[in-house]
């Protein structure tokens, strides 16, 4: 099992964010990364509330660490020309000494997306602007000059140097619809991530994936599984008690929503918990945090959790 760090930029100051990405690089996690959005999602009814761009997070979190593999959970493909998402991720596997990890979404924000004047068309036509931009990332990633004519993607003759920096950037894709994205994942992906899920739901949708893999002519070993959760440990009832009431304070409205994929109880339980998630495919636990940051329960995290998977 490897564990990551996973933190919107919103709610906080950079001064936060970077003091998270230490912890990140410096006690044993194997990936951080940010998201992409315009405004908080902590609370969509009030775009006051403060959130930074995901392209240029990601490119502080490279120039701040040294080790982590520097990832984004997802960049949605509606945001930016495929061209400019390219040259971005290019950019941060050189600023970052090869350790950028590209991760794409369909996206879900329409409030945001309306706000700023970003088409959000149909979930179907989100998809297939998805599927369409993982073939042709890969190919501009490999050094290929790349025409393409797709029903979302046009492409004449487009080339992308310098050429990444690591031998191969991965692409990662998230979400969990069991119809078509997961046949996007089996398909194109590197890397798979969902959100908030419970160990049976991950279960369901891992083997869905290696369905999928079957139908595409796709060794299902070849795409690492992974989940975010969120996390709520304390050293005893009390203060897991405790931890839960500042899960409002962390996702808002959206706290019972993500409550099945939150690590709740102490150490020896989440541990436990844990060994759940791994029983059903993931291969990785990503923690989903939020500020207020919870510094003594990730601290507490590190000490007594990590080192019960070799950590």
């Amino acid at each position: 099992m490897r564990f990551g760090i996973h933190a919107g930029p919103q709610d906080c100051t950079l001064a936060d964010l970077r003091r998270l990405w230490r912890v990140a690089d410096d006690e044993g996690f194997h990936w951080c990364s940010v998201w992409d959005h315009v405004y908080s999602v902590s609370d969509l009814a009030d775009p006051a509330k403060p959130a930074f761009e995901g392209v240029a997070t990601m490119a502080a979190l490279a120039a701040e660490t040294r080790r982590v593999r520097v990832g984004c959970l997802v960049f949605c493909v509606c945001y930016r020309p495929l061209g400019v998402l390219a040259k971005a991720a290019v950019t941060i596997d050189h600023v970052s000494g090869g350790r950028c990890e590209l991760g794409i979404g369909a996206g879900w924000n329409e409030i945001e997306s309306r706000a700023f004047g970003i088409p959000f068309p149909s979930i179907r036509d989100r998809l297939d602007l998805l599927d369409e931009t993982a073939a042709v990332l890969r190919r501009l990633f490999d050094g290929e000059r790349v025409t393409f004519e797709g029903r979302q993607v046009h492409l004449a003759d487009a080339l992308c140097e310098p050429r990444p920096v690591q031998s191969k950037l991965r692409l990662w894709i998230g979400g969990q619809g069991k119809r078509r994205l997961l046949r996007i994942v089996a398909r194109h992906a590197d890397g798979w991530n969902a959100p908030f899920l419970a160990p049976e739901v991950f279960r369901d949708r891992n083997a869905t994936l290696d369905r999928w893999c079957e139908r595409e002519q796709r060794d299902p070993r070849a795409i690492t599984r992974t989940v975010n959760l969120g996390l709520a440990v304390g050293r005893d009832a009390a203060a897991v008690r405790h931890q839960e009431e500042n899960l409002h304070l962390m996702f808002g409205p959206m706290a019972d929503l993500v409550r099945p994929g939150i690590l709740v109880g102490t150490p020896a339980q989440v541990v436990d918990r844990i060994g759940a998630y791994a029983d059903a495919g993931a291969e990785w636990v990503i923690l989903a945090l939020r500020a207020p940051f919870d510094w003594d329960g990730l601290e507490l995290f590190v000490r007594d959790v990590m080192p019960a998977f070799g950590r």
